[in-house]
């Protein structure tokens, strides 16, 4: 997956990334790098700034200082539709779909970014561009079958339960083909099956297809079992950056979750809710 991106042992790189709004610093001198194949998680409290790291990753926020590099080239100034070509794909905290449109179309416009057709050939629907959408089509149906949408492919979005409309929001990122996937919490709201079938989804793209992938997840089980690495923010900083085990009882991590009287990271303290 991903093809435009080199293959190089370190796919991304943050160097120094600060961002702040009006003088709330959202994100302190962050710098962390992203292996080849590795799934790298981001943890930390209310108001943390995980999920602003991802915004400035795929350009949605643009840091006043710091640069962020994809597979060697920098990209820190430019805008999300080259960072989506380049490779990059997401999901969002919030769902993000076309609710009139069905599961199927939803996916479908992942492939957009790839496809060479000019408007009068994809509006006349013959020759190259016919055959250039039933390829893309093709792709789209391997995605939904591997995300078990198969039933609910022609429904509307807004019809279709929570649960699958996060399936179909990955969906849509897996369609773009990235080379870099970020997931914003994939499972929040969702009950304990549908994050075992999540959980399962990501574990493929990581150990079979060998996807390199951040994701914020606010279930410290879930992320502590899929992650290689952890990175734990507060206030903006990076406090902590290890394997889950070590990251599991680390002094300070404890103390941003809960407080200094704890012992292991779980409920209470700030809590997990995100930030804007």
């Amino acid at each position: 997956m991903g093809p435009e991106l080199p293959l190089v042992d370190t796919v991304l790189t943050v160097e120094r990334l600060t961002l702040s709004f009006a003088g709330l610093v959202a994100i302190d001198g962050l710098s962390f790098s992203l292996r080849a194949g590795e799934l790298l998680g981001i943890i930390g409290p209310n108001g943390a700034g995980k999920t602003s790291v991802l915004n400035c990753i795929n350009g949605f926020y643009h840091p006043q200082s710091g640069r962020i590099h994809l597979g060697g080239r920098e990209i820190t100034h430019q805008p999300p539709h080259v960072r989506a070509r380049l490779g990059i794909g997401r999901t969002f905290q919030n769902i993000a779909l076309y609710p009139a449109m069905s599961a199927l179309a939803n996916i479908m416009s992942g492939r957009l970014i790839h496809m060479r057709s000019g408007v009068l050939a994809g509006g006349l629907y013959w020759g190259p561009a016919e055959r250039e959408f039933l390829r893309h089509r093709a792709r789209v149906e391997e995605i939904i079958d591997f995300l078990e949408i198969e039933a609910h492919r022609n429904h509307r979005v807004a019809e279709l339960p929570y649960g699958i409309q996060k399936k179909v929001e990955l969906g849509r990122a897996l369609a773009m083909a990235p080379g870099l996937l970020l997931l914003d919490e994939p499972m929040a709201g969702m009950s304990a099956e549908e994050k075992a079938d999540m959980a399962r989804y990501i574990l493929e793209l990581r150990e079979v297809r060998g996807l390199p992938m951040i994701l914020i997840e606010h279930d410290m089980g879930v992320i502590m079992d899929l992650c290689d690495r952890l990175i734990c923010m507060d206030y903006g900083k990076k406090i902590a950056e290890g394997p889950p085990q070590e990251i599991q009882h680390h002094a300070d991590v404890i103390r941003a979750y809960l407080g200094e009287d704890h012992a292991v990271v779980g409920g209470g303290g700030r809590g997990g809710g995100e930030e804007a």
